[in-house]
């Protein structure tokens, strides 16, 4: 009568098994390319085809094709769906791979000027970045930009890590200790705050 193919829905599981696939056998590239065709043959599932490109795009930053993950990253922007991670600021590192520093720099602006700042987590992956590219003075403020989105809402871990982050660019810059790096020895910042 009819026939039934395997229809695959994206989903967060089935790219935590091909991540974790790729981190065991070292093969990045093998994952990249099936989660790029997921994204685009699969049905959607949990998981929006935004975040799958934009999962497959990491896979093709560690399999060392930046080219290719600043596709990914640019289909999941083109997408418009929900993404765990910002998907300017992997896109930004792959640019600064390619040495489009120009165009890099270009999204860390547009990220300023929209409210990325108000994101934890988004403020995190920049400093990250800027500490990469030797920027410590940028990566100081978009980590205090964090810390204040932690401290105005309740991501008590990811305030852990920035925290962390901003005293080790702050020692790199020969500052002395503030008010915010006190808070690391302060309980209440960890992990455990609220509990």
């Amino acid at each position: 009568m009819g026939r039934l193919s395997n229809v695959v829905a994206l989903s967060g599981e089935l790219f935590d098994a091909l991540e974790v696939n790729a981190a065991r056998t070292g093969n990045h590239k093998r994952a990249a390319v099936r989660m790029s065709r997921l994204a685009v043959q699969a049905t959607a599932g949990s998981m929006s085809r935004a975040e799958a490109h934009a999962r497959a795009g990491e896979q093709w930053l560690l399999a060392d094709d930046p080219t290719e993950a600043v596709e990914q990253f640019q289909k999941a922007i083109a997408d418009g769906g929900p993404t765990f991670d910002e998907p300017r600021v992997p896109l930004a590192r792959a640019m600064f791979a390619l040495d489009r520093t120009e165009d890099a720099e270009a999204l860390l602006r547009e990220l300023r000027e929209s409210d990325a700042r108000s994101k934890a987590r988004t403020c995190d992956l920049v400093a990250e970045l800027l500490t990469e590219q030797g920027d410590l003075e940028g990566a100081l403020d978009w980590a205090t930009a964090g810390v204040d989105a932690c401290l105005a809402g309740d991501d008590r871990d990811e305030l852990q890590l920035l925290l962390r982050l901003r005293y080790r660019v702050r020692v790199d810059l020969g500052m002395p200790e503030d008010d915010y790096d006190k808070l690391l020895d302060n309980k209440k910042a960890g992990p455990a705050a609220g509990n």
